[in-house]
């Protein structure tokens, strides 16, 4: 008869792809070996594939479980039916205060997705590429007329590119933490996305 899983499995298991993703971004993926992860979780190497099985397996379940997070954080925004300013505002608030505590797996995710194979990598920009979407369609809800000209995804890009790397900068001791400054990236967004004009047609 097969021995079932301790109690404390998925809690150990956790720990141990936070710790993961943690060598992963400060080493790199590749310069990362299993004993390095074995040291750093207290754990024999022969403990650590009870766990897991590989180094790649560690990779994958990084990458999956932070994108799958984030395009969770999409559906119960939507689910709350609010409107499009309101939504938009949550969605900003929501992803900076995940990231703020996911900081190595995303950078895990940007930097070493790179070493997925192909079916694995396709799967999670796939699901990342969703979440995406869901914010550009609210991006859209703010302002139709950006939407008709094709500019709903570039502008959700140019707002993820001020929240994804706010953790290099901000200092957990300093004036400002994520919750303080989750409201003003959206003031910033929101009172800029007025301004936005649709480029004009270039005539020959």
């Amino acid at each position: 008869m097969a021995r079932g899983r301790a109690a404390t499995y998925d809690d150990q298991r956790e720990a141990i792809l936070a710790r993961a993703a943690e060598l992963f971004a400060h080493r790199g993926y590749a310069a990362t070996t299993m004993n390095d992860i074995a040291d750093a979780c207290g754990l024999s190497k022969a403990t650590l594939y009870h766990y897991v099985d590989d180094k790649y397996a560690l990779l994958v379940s990084i990458c999956e479980d932070h994108v799958d997070t984030l395009r969770a954080l999409v559906d119960d925004v939507d689910a709350l039916r609010l409107p499009p300013e309101a939504r938009l505002r949550e969605l900003i608030r929501r992803f900076v205060q995940a990231y703020a505590g996911a900081q190595h797996a995303h950078r895990v995710l940007t930097e070493d997705v790179r070493f997925l194979d192909a079916a694995d990598r396709e799967r999670v920009l796939g699901t990342e590429r969703e979440l995406v979407a869901g914010i550009a369609r609210t991006v859209a809800a703010v302002r139709p007329e950006l939407a008709q000209a094709h500019l709903a995804k570039p502008l959700t890009m140019l707002l993820f590119g001020m929240i994804n790397w706010m953790f290099t900068w901000v200092r957990p001791d300093g004036p400002l933490d994520h919750d303080a400054l989750a409201p003003i990236v959206a003031d910033l967004f929101l009172g800029g996305l007025p301004a936005v004009k649709p480029p004009q047609p270039v005539t020959a």
